[in-house]
């Protein structure tokens, strides 16, 4: 037999991490809705179970199996995405000086400017894709933290995360990756440096668009991760038992779904690249596309099912793309089996940095010829 050590991350995730139930030959793990768990006489635990908002036996599966396939000692799952985000940058201190991408999902940086700051963070924003920025606005000493999302949503720019981790370990400071949109079948980031692995496990984590959840990743059980822990145990940020099994449940065929999604984002920015309506494409993939070296020495079998066009004619002719879409549908988030197109600059709001010609696209598992007749006839 196999010994588990010497296994795939493909075969870890398609096996639910080798569950198998000795007492009833389940190979499905079973939902532990339990709140509470009981004790022996002794108060001593007598299973894994103590109190839900602290462990439950649902989340350790889930845990243990994105800890394997990032490559990290441990995994905590959070309530949302936002929620996991928020508690890295919790677990610091008032006054502690943090570098952020300036270009990434427009949550985070909204609750870094509208609270974070409140608590007393000093927070950087930089474009983390041009090294030498970094370098300047790291401050060694000082820094505690350098936080960045690669590729970037919306506009899938590509920060080096090696580069990046030598500046912020140079400085004294943990580098912290949210790796959502590339996910552990193209991207490790801890292979290359990174201290946290951040996930919006709603996204392609789950990838059936019915779960919300969040999840942390840690390269080491350190000072920091125990506060991570402590802060989501008395935060309460925890995710649900069924929100977990599904999660788990969604992981078995994460690798296939991302593979696909990411062999049919391709084909389509090939497709559209050039168009004489689409001002630009924006994805990793392409040669021509600004870090696409970087993407490819750090992504390995693909560049992700998310892309972004920029439609000549701005944001009216934008809207009016997605407005004649019949397959893709309109609708916020990523990493579904189904193909989402949306006009982030509508959604985010009138604080929102995204370009006005932006459509973003969540490539799912539809036949790609489909996709692209379905483009082309809203591009009229």
């Amino acid at each position: 037999m196999t010994r588990q050590n010497d296994q795939k991350p493909e075969t870890l995730a398609a096996r639910g991490n080798g569950f198998l139930c000795a007492d009833t030959g389940a190979i499905t793990p079973p939902i532990h809705p339990s709140s509470t768990f009981a004790r022996d006489e002794n108060y001593e635990r007598i299973g894994q179970g103590g109190y839900s908002r602290d462990d439950n036996p649902t989340y350790t599966v889930a845990e243990a199996l994105l800890s394997k396939l990032e490559g990290g000692a441990g995994a905590k799952l959070f309530a949302s995405g936002m929620a996991a985000t928020c508690a890295v940058f919790q677990a610091l201190a008032p006054g502690d000086h943090v570098v952020v991408s300036e270009t990434m999902y427009f949550g985070t940086p909204k609750w870094l400017r509208e609270w974070a700051v409140r608590w007393g963070l000093e927070v950087a924003f930089v474009d983390t894709t041009d090294g030498e920025a970094l370098a300047a606005a790291v401050k060694p000493g000082v820094t505690r933290l350098v936080y960045i999302e690669t590729p970037a949503n919306p506009l899938w720019s590509v920060t080096d995360i090696r580069a990046a981790a030598d500046i912020a370990h140079g400085a004294g400071a943990v580098l912290a990756v949210d790796n959502t949109a590339a996910s552990p079948v193209l991207t490790r980031p801890i292979e290359h440096g990174a201290d946290l692995v951040v996930h919006s496990a709603t996204k392609y984590l789950n990838g059936h668009s019915d779960v919300v959840a969040g999840a942390i990743v840690t390269a080491r059980d350190d000072d920091l991760w125990e506060r991570i822990g402590q802060l989501r145990y008395l935060a309460g940020a925890i995710l649900g038992p069924f929100e977990a099994w599904l999660l788990l449940r969604g992981m078995r065929t994460l690798f296939v779904r991302v593979r696909q999604s990411s062999q049919s984002a391709m084909a389509i920015a090939r497709h559209f690249d050039g168009h004489p309506k689409i001002a630009q494409v924006c994805y990793p993939g392409l040669e021509s596309f600004p870090g696409h070296d970087i993407a490819a020495r750090q992504m390995t079998g693909g560049f992700s099912g998310m892309l972004s066009l920029r439609v000549a004619g701005g944001g009216e002719a934008a809207l009016n793309l997605a407005k004649r879409c019949k397959l893709f549908i309109r609708a916020t988030s990523l990493g579904g089996v189904e193909s989402l197109i949306e006009h982030r600059a509508t959604i985010e709001g009138d604080d929102s940095d995204t370009p006005e010609d932006l459509l973003r696209l969540s490539i799912g598992l539809e036949e790609v010829g489909d996709l692209i007749a379905d483009l082309e006839q809203a591009l009229g």
